[in-house]
């Protein structure tokens, strides 16, 4: 049986060492689950069709060994590129504080490519089985909306932290121990 591999995909203006990602990266390598978190082309401008090309390289032909972890609009482009799969499947996807609609602000007009159409929801469930959704109650970046119209689209769990803001290091987040835990119940469910 091949072994699960984790990608973790950053945000807008986010780095692959940023927040909590280097965290959950040591807890899965002690856990001896394979993990990366590829660095987005230009995340201060980012590029939807980019984004996607780079998770596809990322990933290759891991199929359902593919775990995806996306943080803010990470989760976007992970989205994006399960609307690409045509005959393969994702294990999981796990998505952190993303936006699904435009966010008002000129700050955010550089990522409206990601969300100038809505997404095929048919699809991305008919490509992934496994969602699960974290967000911060407070977040003032991506209000929690987006999140609740996710789970209710994706038909998946939303765990809400309370006093989360973004879920990032700006918010002061180093660790995400629930992140860790939706992991391990997908790839080392008890027996």
């Amino acid at each position: 049986m091949n072994e699960p591999k984790v990608f973790l995909i950053h945000g807008f203006g986010g780095e692959p060492n940023g927040g909590w990602r280097p965290w959950l990266m040591g807890k899965l390598a002690r856990e001896n689950v394979w993990a990366a978190v590829p660095a987005m082309p230009t995340p201060e401008n980012p590029k939807k069709e980019e984004w996607v090309k780079e998770i596809a390289r990322a990933i290759g032909e891991s199929g359902e060994n593919a775990y995806l972890v996306g943080h803010s609009l990470g989760v976007c482009a992970v989205l994006h590129y399960l609307e690409t799969l045509k005959n393969a499947h994702v294990g999981g996807c796990l998505l952190v504080s993303g936006p699904i609609h435009e966010l008002s602000g000129d700050r955010y007009r550089p990522i409206d490519n990601f969300m100038n159409q809505p997404f095929d929801f048919d699809h991305i469930k008919s490509v992934c089985s496994k969602f699960t959704i974290i967000h911060g109650d407070n977040d003032k970046n991506v209000p929690i909306l987006h999140a609740e119209e996710l789970a209710q689209a994706l038909g998946c769990e939303l765990i809400s932290i309370p006093n989360g803001g973004h879920l990032n290091g700006s918010s002061g987040w180093y660790e995400l121990p629930e992140a860790f835990t939706v992991l391990m119940n997908w790839l080392k469910p008890k027996t």
